[in-house]
């Protein structure tokens, strides 16, 4: 009952952080001195298309009104008003699909998946641009995580293990060097080398999709676009998970049990990774499961270098042509994704550590 008291109080604060966060956004991309409806028609553009402009994106009512029209859009239950044209009608823009709970007179209270808007450049709806970037930038984060977990977890491991060697002061320093670099730095240094000068050997591009269309129009995928930017990305989360091992596992080393394991005989390999590994994990892999969201936004900067095209390099595209509806759509999607994922981490956290206490 606890547990369920936990989760629930968890999920309540994600919400209400949600909200915070679509407030933030809205006002962060309104408050703008840029006149969205010229840049989208060019600055020749005639008043009455501006204004035209203007209203099929809402951009002449007053604040509050955008930012409860924003709010019904996104929200899974909302408001479907037919005669008022200002208000949503998803029945007449076939906009949305939604399943109608129920209506008095024209207002219907419908539920439906949330709905972005539409680009100001293409007029294509936000959740299908964005559903096409959020693969290959989903693909490039996993793999950096997995990367870094498994990379960091060895090489913690054995500095642990090798403590006040020659190989433990290699990995501190490598994995110091390795939190103080920016993840484009490290992408432009591995580009550099290994996409440039050593690519007859490496047989790596500079820069590349994950994704392309072949000669018969086909999506093809091209694994070996996604390695300079997955090692890139995974850098500095490689080096913060060797030192937090490390640290852990010198901690569970100096235990009480890990000398009574020893002194009844027990092998090195049964006392490290058997006894000592097992316990010194719960705080790598509360950390581990947080870096998801983490890398989703650094994998921006490093899609950019490689011109990757994901979500990062079409959130930086849309930003640098004011297409702000997209822009607007992937950072809420982004804060949606850190919530959800803080929520797993303390659900998680709570499970493998029994010292936290679930109220």
């Amino acid at each position: 009952m606890l547990l369920v008291k936990f989760i629930t109080k968890r999920f309540l604060n994600g919400f209400f952080v949600m909200i915070g966060v679509v407030i933030a956004i809205f006002f962060l991309f309104n408050i703008l001195p840029v006149n969205s409806a010229r840049m989208t028609l060019g600055q020749r553009a005639d008043v009455s298309s501006v204004a035209a402009i203007e209203k099929e994106f809402r951009l002449n009512l007053p604040w509050y009104q955008r930012l409860a029209l924003y709010f019904n859009d996104i929200s899974p239950v909302s408001l479907n008003n037919q005669k008022n044209e200002d208000a949503p009608s998803y029945l007449n823009a076939d906009e949305v699909k939604f399943t109608s709970l129920f209506t008095v007179g024209s207002v219907s209270l419908v539920f439906k998946a949330p709905y972005l808007g539409k680009s100001f450049q293409t007029r294509r709806k936000v959740s299908e641009i964005l559903g096409e970037k959020i693969y290959p930038t989903f693909v490039l984060a996993l793999s950096a995580m997995l990367f870094a977990s498994f990379a960091g977890i060895i090489l913690g491991v054995f500095a642990a293990v090798k403590q006040y060697t020659l190989w433990d002061d290699a990995i501190l320093v490598l994995s110091t060097f390795g939190i103080s670099q920016p993840a484009y730095f490290s992408g432009i240094i591995l580009a550099m080398i290994f996409g440039y000068y050593l690519s007859d050997w490496t047989h790596l591009n500079v820069r590349g999709s994950l994704t392309d269309i072949d000669y018969n129009g086909e999506t093809v995928t091209i694994w070996k676009n996604l390695w300079l930017p997955m090692f890139a990305l995974g850098v500095r989360p490689v080096a913060i998970i060797t030192q937090l091992t490390r640290s852990s596992m010198l901690d569970v080393l100096s235990q009480d049990y890990i000398r009574t394991a020893k002194a009844k005989g027990l092998s090195y390999y049964q006392v490290v990774f058997k006894h000592a590994l097992r316990n010194a994990m719960n705080p790598v892999v509360t950390s581990i499961s947080g870096w998801l969201a983490a890398l989703l936004t650094g994998a921006f900067f490093i899609e950019k270098v490689f011109d990757y095209k994901g979500l990062g390099l079409q959130t930086i595209e849309s930003l640098l042509s004011f297409d702000f509806p997209v822009v607007m759509g992937s950072v809420l999607f982004v804060a949606f994704v850190f919530v959800v994922v803080n929520i797993f981490n303390d659900i998680l956290y709570s499970v493998l550590d029994p010292r936290v206490t679930v109220k």
